[in-house]
């Protein structure tokens, strides 16, 4: 009946299972082939076991060819490196013909596999054999034919399939440690309530009620407005900006606060959304808003998963999650207006707020302290980056001008003013203050200061064209045609496209 065959089977799996830490990964539909894999075994991660009594060796030949391509499929799905896999045949007899290429490891691609045929026949000495192939004991009684029956064998099989199965629930509970993902469905809530409210005082799209509720505005970061590092991960700018990145919160989101924990969530979200903010800050000074950045930190999150548990989350998401990640990066890079310092910068953060909080039941101290260290001394560093980046001449510049038209459509003229004169003091070589300071000058009427002002923007940027056209009008008020000409040419020379520098050229010449 070859119950002893079957005994040795189910005792081999049984004894992987329950000693060497090895899970079933693959089960055939008669339950005679198994797949068992290993987080911990180095020489031997992948065994294979197959209950099939060898008769001639081209079969064999045949299935260890078939064991290799199988191994393949298996080795790119849960591993990247080479893998030695261990194949064994429970068999009554051992082939009744040559083979000895049995004895030798077989090669394809980057899988080995190694065979190894345990003989019932001399199932004492297969036995010896098969634990000096593992270098470990296998406490596997071995028993007469007569004192095997088929409930020994159910129970024997009863108990390895349970081992699989503990190990299965196990890890589980790995992605289950919070039941419900409180933090994320506050965070949607948070940015749909934010995002209607924009609605309803100007529109999410206009820059001034991006500002007023919170968004990313570098300029108000240097005046002391620290909080803004935090609040654009709410803000959202359109509809579908605020409906892509609810739903990206909902799926991804959910999936890390359960794996995390509410509380290890919230730090992690919060964080990467500073991050993502702080990426932005140093890169560039224009306006930005949206949870795009916290939402990249839940995939740094994700990837700092794959660093503790790597088996277990390629077999999980690891191919998802690469793939999602790059498919993101390649559209940002792609496509003008999106924030790409804010999603690397969310990544980055993600990953390491997940290395500062690690993983619940898994204290791993000196880790988390080496990530805890080094995220503090990071953050401080491309804070002062950010600071001193901004505080540079071209950028600050730019800032301050920013800074001023933010003023003046709030209909703080005179603060602009006063602010823009203290920093041209200090700073006399920024053409966008000096020019802002004429169009200033131009709005009261006072033209003989709008075109001081005009004249020194360009000795410092003869590139800036606007300054060039708003001179050439100023001059033209004073009747000075030929000096309105020649700044008219200067503009559309440097801006080609721009009609109305074409048209104020012909007005000009019209007059001469």
């Amino acid at each position: 009946m070859g119950f002893k065959e079957d005994y040795l089977f189910w005792g081999t799996i049984r004894e992987l299972s329950a000693h060497y830490d090895y899970r079933m990964i693959t089960v055939t539909e008669n339950h005679q082939e198994i797949w068992l894999e290993s987080d911990t075994n180095k020489e031997f991660p992948v065994i294979r076991l197959i209950r099939h009594d060898l008769d001639w060796a081209n079969w064999l030949k045949r299935d260890m060819e078939r064991t290799l391509q199988n191994g393949e499929r298996i080795r790119q799905k849960l591993y990247k490196k080479p893998i030695n896999i261990l194949s064994i045949y429970v068999s009554k007899f051992a082939p009744v013909d040559d083979h000895e290429f049995s004895f030798q490891a077989a090669s394809y691609k980057k899988t080995k596999v190694n065979t190894f045929i345990f003989s019932c026949e001399t199932s004492q000495q297969s036995l010896q054999n098969l634990e000096h192939v593992l270098k470990n004991p296998l406490s596997i009684q071995v028993l007469q034919e007569d004192e095997i029956d088929e409930e020994k064998v159910l129970v024997l099989k009863k108990e390895a399939i349970s081992e699989s199965v503990k190990k299965a629930k196990a890890e589980q509970k790995v992605f289950q440690h919070a039941n419900k993902p409180f933090f994320t469905y506050i965070f949607m809530a948070i940015q749909i309530a934010v995002f209607i409210l924009m609605e309803f005082n100007g529109g999410s799209t206009n820059s001034n009620t991006l500002i007023e509720f919170g968004a990313k505005y570098s300029p108000l970061i240097m005046q002391g407005e620290w909080w803004r590092f935090f609040t654009p991960m709410i803000v959202h700018i359109g509809f579908f900006h605020l409906l892509m990145n609810t739903f990206s919160l909902y799926l991804i989101g959910a999936e890390v606060e359960r794996i995390y924990g509410n509380a290890r969530f919230l730090f992690i979200y919060v964080f990467a959304g500073f991050a993502g903010t702080l990426g932005s800050f140093i890169m560039t000074p224009n306006l930005s808003a949206g949870a795009s950045g916290a939402i990249f930190g839940c995939f740094g999150a994700l990837l700092y998963f794959g660093i503790v548990y790597p088996k277990l989350f390629m077999r999980s998401m690891g191919s998802s999650v690469f793939v999602l990640i790059i498919i993101n990066l390649i559209y940002g890079f792609s496509v003008s207006g999106i924030d790409n310092a804010g999603h690397i910068g969310g990544l980055i953060g993600g990953f390491l707020a997940a290395g500062v909080v690690h993983l619940p039941k898994n204290k791993n101290l000196l880790r988390r302290l080496v990530f805890l260290f080094g995220t503090v001394i990071l953050t401080y560093i491309l804070l002062q980056y950010g600071f001193n980046h901004q505080n540079s001449s071209e950028t600050n510049d730019k800032t301050m001008a920013m800074l001023a038209q933010k003023y003046m459509d709030d209909e703080k003229t005179a603060k602009a003013e006063d602010m823009l004169i203290n920093y041209v003091g200090e700073n006399p070589n920024a053409p966008v203050s000096l020019f802002m300071l004429g169009n200033l000058a131009l709005d009261k009427k006072d033209i003989y200061k709008a075109r001081d002002y005009y004249e020194k923007s360009i000795a410092v940027d003869p590139d800036l064209h606007q300054a060039h056209y708003n001179l050439a009008l100023v001059q033209m008020s004073l009747g000075a045609y030929d000096q309105a000409k020649e700044q008219a040419q200067m503009a559309t020379e440097l801006a080609p496209k721009n009609k109305s520098y074409a048209k104020l050229l012909k007005k000009v010449e019209a007059q001469l």
